[in-house]
């Protein structure tokens, strides 16, 4: 085992609730806004669902560098090892899975990024990013005894 990071852990985890509020608020509103808000509204979405990739994955990196003394060769392969090592559930992997395969087109093709709909993400993340909030400092207590 390396050293564990938990302040820049922590301050990652402490974030995780400003996105899940975002997550909340666009779905809440997206329906009573005008076609011309909308693209506004779909560039807050683009911006939450990157700024969850760039959390789950800051935190997945250091939890790797600790405990799992491999590298990860991909964003997907943060993600698929965490979850080989039990730090979540399937159902929380799947989810963010399909979240860090989105940082493709978030940062290198948003020029062609669709931005007519609500993003089903917005929707599932909330959960998905609270349960990730739960399982990585209970992970941690489990890989420290």
């Amino acid at each position: 085992m390396y050293y564990v990071n938990e302040e820049q852990i922590g301050l990652r985890l402490r974030f995780i609730p400003t996105l899940a509020s975002a997550c909340e608020r666009l779905s809440a509103t997206w329906e009573t806004l005008s076609p011309a808000d909308r693209l506004v509204h779909h560039l807050a979405q683009e911006r939450t669902l990157h700024l969850a990739i760039e959390t789950v994955t800051d935190i997945g990196s250091l939890l790797i560098d600790a405990f799992m003394m491999r590298d990860a060769s991909s964003y997907e392969d943060i993600i698929d090892i965490l979850r080989g090592e039990r730090v979540f559930d399937a159902t929380t992997g799947d989810i963010l899975r399909r979240l860090v395969q989105m940082r493709r087109p978030l940062v290198q093709e948003y020029a062609d990024y669709p931005r007519n709909t609500m993003h089903p993400l917005i929707l599932e993340l909330p959960a998905a990013l609270a349960a990730f909030a739960e399982a990585v400092p209970a992970f941690i207590q489990r890989e420290m005894v």
